[in-house]
């Protein structure tokens, strides 16, 4: 069982994936955290990001592993976990590059694709739905208002509720962000659309939780899950 979830920066995908994937006793996979994983590594062996190549950035990638652990899978550079470091401004700022190289998406989609033909998986990411799984039971495509989105990652990233001008810059990365992975960020057409701008975690967890558990009833009793009606 496959549940894809994308969605833009900060529309809550990993955290929500996370959840659901706990709920359902699933495993979370991470797409992101391998493109950001590369990205760590590149920023400190391969120079100035605009000198960053296609091939040299690619073979960095092969020092890069996704390792199960409890309830999901960690990315390893050289067999060794790297924590909040691929969380930093620098990752952040440059890991849109490296998620547009070709080579680099193949090969993370390797990667989820293995770790989802053994698990049933929680996947979040951008394409999951278009790219990565296309015949997965349920996709979900989140998305939330932009000022909305920039609030909650300065909360999680401050640990306090940030000022207006704060969440106005914030707005204009975020946006910005956006506009870098427009190519990347699709939703599928048969993907469930949740708005979440005003719901809580914990309501676009349970709407999610009940969407899968529908699917996978559908999957056993050999129903279409088109046929299946969407929990309210």
């Amino acid at each position: 069982m496959v549940v894809a979830i994308d969605g833009p920066a900060a529309s809550g995908k990993s955290s929500t994936a996370r959840w659901v994937a706990e709920r359902l006793g699933y495993r979370h996979v991470d797409s992101g955290a391998l493109y950001r994983a590369v990205t760590w590594l590149a920023i400190h062996e391969a120079g100035d990001p605009a000198s960053w190549a296609e091939p040299s950035v690619r073979a960095l990638a092969d020092r890069v592993t996704l390792a199960p652990t409890t309830g999901t899978f960690e990315p390893l550079v050289d067999g060794k976990a790297v924590g909040e470091a691929i969380r930093g401004t620098d990752v952040t700022q440059h890991v849109s590059r490296v998620a547009q190289l070709a080579a680099v998406r193949e090969w993370v989609n390797d990667r989820v694709r293995a770790a989802g033909g053994a698990h049933d998986v929680v996947v979040d990411g951008r394409d999951i739905g278009t790219v990565v799984f296309p015949e997965a039971p349920l996709k979900v495509f989140l998305v939330a208002d932009p000022w909305e989105r920039a609030r909650r990652r300065l909360i999680q990233r401050l640990g306090r509720h940030p000022h207006e001008d704060e969440i106005a810059d914030e707005t204009e990365l975020l946006v910005l962000r956006d506009s870098k992975d427009a190519t990347q960020t699709v939703q599928a057409r048969d993907a469930v659309l949740i708005d979440t701008t005003f719901l809580t975690q914990a309501e676009q967890v349970d709407r999610i939780v009940a969407l899968a558990r529908a699917r996978s009833r559908a999957l056993e009793l050999g129903v279409e899950p088109s046929d299946t009606a969407e929990p309210a």
